[in-house]
């Protein structure tokens, strides 16, 4: 890196879904960063905030701290898409370049907006997708390109299933599933939907409540079908109340000559199977060796004793901070990037437009792009 750079944190613990994935410590122990400050309306306990996320000041306020501060990047550490657009637009603004949890808003629309201001005042946004970062999902693409499962011919997501399952799940864990399926094979071309509620196709007047502010949402089963580039067929499902039966959470590819999975569990192996035919248990694959990760120069160690959170996400936010200060000094778009998560907002809202004009296929990009439970 060829300069330093001033880091704020957006982490208001006094909102729900203020984070969980560490998001908010992205940039803590990369070299050429200060972080300047914490914005956080909850004051209780702040010197131990401060001394967590390493902030040398806290404040109650946003607009108090982008003045007195000048950051040139903010952290937005809340998981919770409802408000990103008021909570973002004056960072961008200050012209504050901005690491985003996922996901990037709550509809098109919104996402829409921010990247539209994004480019009118040259900011970057990098979404914290962070699969587009993690070795295993870039070793699974790379062996895909290499043809190790000879032409790729489906895409196989589920979400948790547990008690979100359906729309919920949709929203807070298939963002990652559809991201990644884009990351390995390319945008989609259209998507077609079943959604039902109560055993009933699901009704645009069906909108449920949620454990968190996420927006439109509904269906308590779904299945989307997703045609992507070449030919590759996508699928995502989730059923509600499916734990009881395991973890259920990844992606699996197939191929003509064999399929490689990844299980959303703590250790997110990366697993090979040389048979084309769907296996009957897990004896047939493989577990793949991934290469080290690759060192930022300069870094801290991270020490696991002091993460507080998976090393999956602690090592791969702090990927995902790294290459957003990479992509301002290139001038490049960063590797998981705003577009790459408005075009997840395009599979889930295009997943429901299908369903409420009866299955109908739907291209994307949409043309319609005010959320389909809301027209």
């Amino acid at each position: 890196m060829n300069r330093s750079w001033k880091i704020g944190i957006l982490y208001d613990t006094a909102r729900p879904g203020r984070g969980g994935h560490g998001t908010h410590l992205a940039f803590r122990g990369l070299p050429g960063v200060e972080m300047v400050a914490l914005v956080d309306s909850n004051c209780g306990g702040i010197e131990k905030k401060l001394a967590e996320t390493g902030a040398k000041r806290h404040y109650a306020a946003l607009d108090e701290m982008l003045e007195c501060e000048k950051p040139d990047v903010v952290v937005c550490g809340s998981r919770v898409p409802e408000g990103r657009l008021d909570e973002l637009e004056p960072v961008i603004r200050r012209g504050c370049h901005i690491l985003c949890e996922k996901p990037l808003a709550a509809t098109l629309e919104e996402a829409d907006r921010l990247i539209a201001l994004a480019d009118e005042y040259g900011v970057k946004i990098a979404v914290a997708h962070l699969a587009r970062h993690a070795q295993v999902f870039r070793t699974m693409k790379a062996m895909i390109e290499a043809g190790e499962i000879g032409r790729p011919l489906a895409f196989y997501g589920r979400g948790k299933e547990d008690e979100r399952g359906g729309g919920e799940d949709f929203v807070v864990l298939g963002t990652h599933i559809l991201d990644i399926g884009c990351f390995l094979f390319g945008a989609p071309e259209y998507v077609f939907a079943d959604f039902t509620f109560g055993g009933r196709p699901l009704r645009s007047t069906d909108r449920c409540a949620t454990s968190e502010p996420l927006g439109p949402v509904a269906g308590d089963e779904l299945m989307a079908y997703y045609r992507f580039p070449n030919g590759v067929r996508g699928f995502f499902e989730s059923r509600k109340n499916l734990a009881s039966c395991g973890l259920r959470m990844g992606v699996t590819v197939a191929g003509t000559e064999g399929m490689l999975a990844v299980r959303y569990d703590d250790k997110r192996e990366l697993r090979l199977c040389r048979s084309s035919l769907p296996p009957e248990d897990d004896t047939r694959f493989e577990t793949v060796g991934l290469p080290p990760e690759p060192e930022i120069p300069g870094a801290e160690p991270l020490d696991p004793a002091k993460i507080g959170f998976m090393p999956y996400f602690a090592v791969n936010n702090r990927r995902a901070a790294w290459d957003l200060l990479r992509a301002v000094e290139e001038n490049r778009e960063p590797a998981a990037s705003a577009r790459d998560a408005q075009m997840v907002l395009e599979m889930i809202q295009g997943a429901y437009a299908s369903q409420l004009a009866g299955g109908r296929a739907m291209a994307i990009p949409l043309t319609q792009r005010k959320h389909p439970l809301e027209a």
